[in-house]
């Protein structure tokens, strides 16, 4: 694939150890609605102890049906996932996904052309793959090359929310959520890129920071 240099489009999401949850569904009007917009990061140890999963949601708050349906990845964007094992707060090594003809292409763990906002994609990384993305409603497609493994497809929005409540505890009606609460977001879906690779792969100490940022091409 050719190189080609990205510039950032979506702010940092999450700085956050080897589990981490974080959720960002109302953004900047820059960004809101569109194909470059975060809403949830994870990063969890994976169900093989030996490796970590990564996880980056696009394009939130789509509706079944029609809605999630036409939705695709923008070739535009590239996802990265930035990874610093030295406790600098600068990335030292990247995962990249991007989206070309029906597949999601992944690259890395490698190490960053550069830092900051501007990206290149790392087209001779020792580490890539590429997966098809799975259509709308059909079981999961799951590739896997030297230990890492990678999907992209829509999925439901697994984060749960009670905006209801928590806009009656902003206004002063209520000291605290609900239990259960309303999940606001249920019944709506994401576009999911999930890459799951070894620890080994990512190196450190055991103490990771890692956050994941969208990056759209100039």
């Amino acid at each position: 694939m050719k190189n080609t240099k990205f510039l950032m489009a979506a702010a940092i999401v999450a700085i956050a150890t080897f589990v981490a949850i974080a959720a960002d569904h109302i953004d900047a009007p820059a960004v809101q609605g569109g194909t470059s917009d975060i809403t949830d990061f994870y990063a969890f140890q994976g169900e093989n102890t030996s490796n970590i999963a990564f996880v980056a949601n696009v394009q939130g708050l789509l509706g079944s049906g029609s809605d999630t349906q036409n939705a695709a990845f923008d070739e535009n964007v590239l996802i990265e996932f930035n990874i610093d094992n030295t406790g600098d707060n600068v990335e030292d090594l990247v995962i990249q996904a991007i989206a070309r003809d029906g597949k999601m292409y992944v690259f890395g763990p490698t190490a960053p052309s550069q830092t900051g906002l501007n990206s290149t994609i790392a087209s001779n990384a020792t580490n890539q793959l590429s997966v098809d993305i799975t259509p709308y409603g059909q079981s999961a497609i799951v590739e896997s090359s030297g230990g890492m493994m990678a999907f992209a497809g829509p999925r439901d929005d697994p984060f749960f929310m009670d905006f209801a409540q928590y806009g009656q505890i902003i206004a002063g009606n209520a000291t605290s959520f609900n239990n259960p609460g309303a999940d606001t977001f249920a019944g709506t879906n994401v576009l999911s890129v999930v890459i799951e690779v070894p620890k080994s792969a990512i190196g450190g100490s055991g103490t990771i920071n890692t956050w994941v940022e969208s990056k759209r091409r100039q």
